[in-house]
């Protein structure tokens, strides 16, 4: 399948610009400024001690007194392990949550460190989110409102309580609404502290709604089924998937979980059984799951709604009104083979859509209905909580709050001053509010707008507990003190409504004694102690129906004509997305989250409009050229970035950006793409009809995917399920061995030395990797990676150990080589078809290791176990090792990322440094650093198993970026162990090794990526 594919990580690299093959003719991308050093300039100059993160607002001095407040403490109880005090130099686990997932939080010597997914947990069984790793950082943020705050000024908690429970007494007198507007509220005990919250003030009203809205999702299945519910879906049961615009994978709903179900169908296991899922994906923008997908067509926004009307009437035989040829080639044929695959895998197919529209939604339903998705791939009795926000609710509450009858307003984990698409209509409703609170833990959008912030904890500084799904519920605990003088929300609701009970702590435990701990099983103190151990319980699923679809899909059919034809009139269709990193915005202040790459574009520090080549080139537009935006009555101005496989005629903008208060960090990066938004038929819509204007500026994007490039080497290796059933070897290389060269003189070591017992190596399967980069954070985390900014990754600087490269493929055969001339744009069309394969990266610790031989001070050696190791303290910096490196792996330390006021970086402030692993050595400037293989985390399992006098078991060592991995795509383990995982994994068909033919001997081997293209082509 590979002997026509081209790959390429960028257009600058398959068009060979004259930039590119500048920057990549050098034998470093980066001459070090000699002479400046010399001179006492440069790296050797002395800087201000002070620290990026300092100016950020990163700083510490609270945590160490956290510890040490004298107040009632009680006392979490940890995972597996139950000290009776902290012992200095072992970590304690503690279960606790994090979005409804169960997760372990990592503490030394009283402080957060990591999270870790829970093994046992329900959902992602031990995977964890990019947004999920970082979170820990958020805690040693201090530009957190550290007191509470009245009319911007810092008061006590009593001042706020005497405050706001005389207003609260005067307005609920009055007949004023008291609304509390909230996110989402998936925690049993804090909607019942808003319950009691409402019993006590009866014209309180809770108001619900979600930045990225399911509301159509919930309407739809209301309408159709009665059930106004979001669906839990089981990937891991169809085998056919299609997907219209849901980025199931990366941002929708559930991501980690539906990344499990999905990769469970397409990985080692399932392939070795001949089995593999077979996943369509329609869409207009390049979304993660598009990027994994078997097969992506391109189409316009206006096109999915009449996409969805086609394939019903192929399904169905019937003709619903709207129901029309779709622009771009061969999607017609490509619907019409999909629904022959969907109707001969009846029982066993799932259909979903990524709109927030109610009648698309309800057409969706029907096809799923016909197809018998309804009680296997989709569960309508055992439901998703993760999202059940009202999206009416929150344009009732404004509206009110004009007229004036709303007379309080309290808001947690909601700033619809910046997410809400008309953010002067939420400022001019609150002038008419006189109680303003929000319970943020920054002075965000909204809270600037309050009377009162009552700040709230850091979740890792709370009790509480969560259900994201029906039946399983997580709880959570604290693992250190209050940093700052902050209070949980629920436990302001509690005081603020007279509760009997005064402490959220004895609320929760109160809840979950006489409602949850029985549905698992457990009661009393007993209970509760193994509760705070396991970290969850599970109630017995209902069994999931089956339901019959009965609606009037007609009048369905044409209100989606409707829609698609006022979309269709524009001559560029704006939609809006989510990227993995940002998400909603919520946690634009997090560094880590700012410079990991986007999985797609590879950008960092900003958000951009994404086009296809061949519409840049008739506009006549300049990469990273600023365009003017218009659409909804809103204007931004945004750089542009030509996108393979984006559909043309559209332009792609992330949410989450442009923040104004979000903190040192997140201020003014990006622009903000919310005020796009539009409430039609009772939901809000993210796409719509925009026109787009050239500046003539540049703005240029930091990008990371060409700074290391492999000059056109064959490092992917693909195949199709066709082939791979045919030949399991199909595509790894094993079928023609490359000739080999050896710079070094064989010997036999079984003669010289005993054979080790370990041989650290790695396995990664390239078909279970979706390019998500959550091992990147986690890498980040573990080992001390400084974050170093926008400029420095411009200056193709950035420190990650791990990598994920993109890599852009199509047939030569077909396709020819990127043409860039005016008069053959439509060649450059065919970029919407182009394939896309994600590829870790990271230090191969080869046997035969090229950066050791030029190393003229033995500061990279290899160890008895198979390890590429540094001696951090005997390098000088002379970066032949990088020079002679083909994978390009190791990171130069240009200056002390930490210790150094001229750089984006959150390890200036001591108290950030409290995040640092104390088992990992903080780099200095001048020094080569690169994965180690969590070698600490080796050392650890050793000495544990030493101490218990017996051999380390296989799996007892996890590196963080496999840890990690929700599709479990990374093993790592003992090559000397037989049976162990990474044996196994390695002994594959599929297995080949990047640049083998040098005989460097790597030591982590890759699967090939296999394709389920099917037996006909769809695009």
């Amino acid at each position: 399948m590979d002997s026509n594919k081209k790959y390429w990580k960028g257009l600058e690299e398959l068009n060979r610009t004259p930039e590119f093959v500048e920057k990549n003719k050098h034998e470093f991308a980066e001459p070090i400024p000699i002479e400046q050093v010399l001179s006492g300039g440069g790296l050797m100059g002395k800087t201000p001690r002070r620290d990026f993160l300092k100016a950020l607002g990163f700083g510490v001095g609270a945590v160490t007194l956290a510890a040490c407040q004298k107040v009632p403490v009680h006392k979490s109880i940890p995972y597996l392990i139950k000290p009776e005090e902290v012992t200095p130099g072992i970590a304690n686990y503690y279960s606790s949550t994090y979005d409804g997932s169960a997760i372990l939080v990592k503490t030394r010597e009283g402080r957060p460190i990591k999270v870790e997914g829970n093994p046992n947990d329900l959902l992602s069984k031990g995977g964890l989110s990019a947004q999920a790793q970082a979170s820990v950082l958020d805690l040693y943020d201090n530009s957190r409102v550290q007191d509470p705050q009245q009319n911007g000024s810092p008061t006590g908690w009593a001042q706020v309580d005497a405050f706001v429970k005389n207003q609260l007494a005067a307005i609920a007198a009055s007949g004023k609404t008291i609304s509390i507007v909230t996110s989402t509220i998936h925690s049993p005990s804090t909607q019942a502290v808003i319950n009691d919250f409402i019993a006590k003030y009866p014209t309180a009203k809770h108001v619900s709604y979600d930045a990225v809205s399911y509301t159509g999702i919930i309407k739809a299945n209301q309408n159709s089924f009665g059930k106004a519910v979001l669906p839990h879906y089981n990937f891991d049961k169809a085998d056919i998937i299609v997907s219209f615009a849901a980025d199931f994978l990366g941002t929708w709903i559930s991501g980690e979980e539906f990344t499990r179900q999905y990769v469970s169908n397409r990985n080692n296991k399932s392939l070795e059984a001949k089995k593999m899922s077979r996943h369509i994906q329609f869409e207009s923008g390049m979304s993660l799951t598009g990027t994994n997908a078997d097969v992506r067509i391109a189409i316009k926004p206006s096109e999915e709604g009449v996409a969805l009307v086609n394939l019903y009437n192929a399904l169905s035989g019937t003709t619903l009104p709207g129901s029309r040829k779709l622009t771009t080639a061969n999607a017609d044929k490509a619907i019409l083979l999909v629904a022959a695959e969907l109707k001969a895998a009846k029982g066993k197919a799932l259909v979903v859509c990524g709109s927030n529209d109610v009648a698309t939604q309800v057409l969706v339903n029907a096809i799923n209905s016909l197809l018998g998705s309804y009680g296997t791939t989709i569960d309508l009795d055992n439901p998703s909580r993760q999202y059940a926000g009202n999206d009416g609710e929150i344009v009732d509450f404004i509206t009110q709050a004009k007229n004036g009858t709303v007379g309080a307003a309290l808001f947690l984990d909601a700033n619809p001053a910046y997410d809400y698409h008309s953010a002067d209509a939420v400022k001019d409703a609150l002038k008419k509010v006189s109680l303003k609170i929000s319970f943020s833990d920054h002075a965000d959008e909204t809270a600037a707008l309050c009377n009162i912030i009552a700040p709230n904890h850091h979740y890792l500084e709370s009790w509480g507990d969560d259900s994201s799904v029906t039946g399983y519920y997580t709880v959570m605990q604290p693992t250190i003190n209050p940093v700052y003088n902050t209070r949980q929300a629920e436990q302001s609701l509690l005081v603020w409504s007279d509760n009997p009970v005064k402490d959220y702590y004895t609320y929760v435990r109160n809840n979950w004694n006489n409602n949850l701990l029985a549905k698992g099983g457990l009661s009393g103190q007993a209970g509760w102690e193994t509760l705070l151990q396991t970290g969850f319980v599970l109630a017995a699923p209902v069994a999931a129906g089956s339901y019959t679809f009965n609606y009037d899909l007609n009048a369905v059919a044409q209100t989606i004509l409707n829609q698609s034809a006022k979309l269709a009139e524009a001559k560029v269709e704006l939609q809006l997305y989510q990227n993995t990193a940002m998400r909603d915005g919520k946690r634009a202040n997090n560094p880590w989250l700012q410079e990991l790459p986007d999985p797609v574009s590879k950008v960092t520090w900003d958000n951009f409009a994404a086009m296809s080549p061949s519409d840049i080139i008739k506009l006549g537009l300049d990469e990273f050229e600023v365009i003017k935006i218009e659409a909804n009555g809103y204007t931004v101005t945004l750089p542009v970035l030509s996108q393979p496989g984006q559909a043309p005629g559209t332009v792609s903008v992330a949410v989450g950006y442009g923040r104004t208060a979000a903190g040192l960090v997140g201020n003014n990066v990006g622009k903000n793409a919310y005020p796009f938004l539009s409430f039609l038929n009772g939901t809000f819509q993210t796409n719509a009809s925009a026109t787009i204007t050239a500046t003539g500026d540049i703005f240029p994007l930091s990008q990371t995917q060409t700074h290391h490039s492999f000059e056109g080497r064959n490092v992917i290796r693909e195949a199709s399920f066709t082939e791979y059933k045919k030949n399991p070897a199909a595509g790894s290389g094993a079928e023609g061995e490359h000739e080999k060269y050896d710079l070094w003189e064989a010997t036999n070591e079984d003669h010289i030395h005993a054979r080790p017992v370990y041989d650290w190596v790695m396995a990664i399967d390239l078909n279970a990797c979706t390019g998500c980069g959550a091992c990147v954070v986690a890498c980040s985390a573990e080992n001390n990676i400084p974050v170093v900014g926008k400029d420095e990754v411009g200056r193709r600087r950035e420190m990650h150990w791990i990598r994920i490269d993109r890599y852009y493929s199509f047939n030569n055969d077909s396709n020819g080589h990127a043409v860039t001339k005016e008069k053959e744009i439509a060649k450059l069309d065919n970029f919407n078809n182009v394939t896309v394969v994600h590829q870790p990266m990271l230090c191969q610790h080869c046997d035969h290791a090229p950066c050791e031989t030029v190393c003229p001070v033995l500061a990279t050696v290899h160890s008895s176990e198979g390890l590429n190791q540094m001696a951090y303290n005997r390098c000088v910096g002379t970066r032949y090792c990088a020079n002679n490196c083909p994978y390009k792996v190791r990171r130069f330390n240009w200056f002390n990322y930490w210790n150094d006021s001229r750089f984006d970086n959150y390890l200036n402030n001591e108290h950030t440094q409290l995040v640092l692993n104390p088992d990992v050595t903080t780099r200095f400037r001048g020094v080569m650093e690169k994965c180690s293989m969590c070698v600490q985390r080796i050392q650890a399992g050793k000495l544990q198993a030493k101490m218990e006098k017996r051999p380390l078991r296989d799996g007892e060592v996890k590196v963080a970026c496999q840890q990690t991995c929700s599709a479990n795509a990374i093993v790592f383990g003992n090559r000397n162990d037989p049976n162990s995982e990474v044996s196994k994994a390695l002994k594959s068909e599929r297995t080949y090794y990047v640049l083998e033919e040098l005989n460097v001997k790597p030591g982590i081997g890759y699967q090939v990526k296999v394709r389920n293209t099917g037996t006909e082509s769809l695009a």
